[in-house]
């Protein structure tokens, strides 16, 4: 068993490409419905849930910048405004299941969602709304993971949830190498030293600087999140 009680507060990090569930559209509203039932869950232990969502089910800047050209600062810009499209969706899906959540952008754009302001956000949070995180950063070069680490930590989360297409952490890609290794648990410094590419080294850094536990499991898993809560051995947990 995981030392999770003092997980009041959480972070939850899901990537862009999660929310169509493999179909050719930008969402799935099986996957949609999903994760709100997780959410409700954790809402019901008493956890604060705070949520970063990524874009790359629309947009992937990096991929735009490498692949077709474009300026790399204009081509972030362009994934950041992908995951407002995001937010949006998970918020309609939350509060359809009726999970009070506010969405707060890094990109300043009022007549379609509020802006950023960590002690709203924070104020949310204690009142028991779910607070969706979308913009990034606001600013290029840096990834979603790298916002979900800067959001924890300015909103003092105690823990950085990450959902993923795997189980955890492996040693290398298990779809190429049968003999991967699951880690059940694994220090940053081995994570960043040895390029497992769990998180970009930029948030594994500040994860690290700021104690904050992560842990890596299977989005499509149904009860994974509230197992984590329960402090039970799912996925892989980075240690500081």
């Amino acid at each position: 068993m995981r030392n999770a009680a003092d997980y009041r507060r959480i972070l939850l990090k899901i990537s862009g490409e999660a929310l169509n569930g493999g179909s050719n559209f930008c969402f799935n509203s099986q996957v949609l419905s999903y994760l709100a039932d997780e959410v409700a869950a954790a809402l019901a232990m008493k956890k604060q849930v705070a949520i970063v969502v990524g874009g790359g089910n629309i947009v992937r800047g990096e991929m735009l910048s490498s692949d077709m050209g474009v300026d790399r600062v204009t081509a972030d810009y362009m994934g950041m405004l992908a995951t407002v499209i995001n937010g949006k969706a998970l918020q309609s899906a939350l509060n359809a299941a009726g999970i009070d959540t506010r969405l707060q952008s890094a990109l300043n754009m009022e007549q379609v969602v509020a802006p950023y302001i960590r002690e709203k956000a924070v104020r949310h949070l204690e009142n028991g709304q779910v607070v969706i995180f979308a913009g990034g950063t606001g600013n290029p070069f840096f990834s979603t993971d790298t916002a979900a680490a800067l959001r924890a930590s300015e909103i003092g989360a105690n823990a950085l949830l990450k959902a993923t297409n795997v189980d955890g952490v492996y040693s290398s890609d298990p779809a190429k190498n049968a003999d991967a290794k699951r880690y059940d648990t694994l220090p940053m410094n081995d994570a960043i030293n040895q390029q497992l590419r769990v998180m970009d080294a930029t948030a594994l850094a500040l994860c690290r600087e700021r104690k904050l536990p992560v842990h890596v499991f299977k989005l499509t898993t149904p009860g994974t999140l509230a197992a984590i809560l329960k402090g039970q051995d799912e996925g892989t947990l980075l240690t500081c």
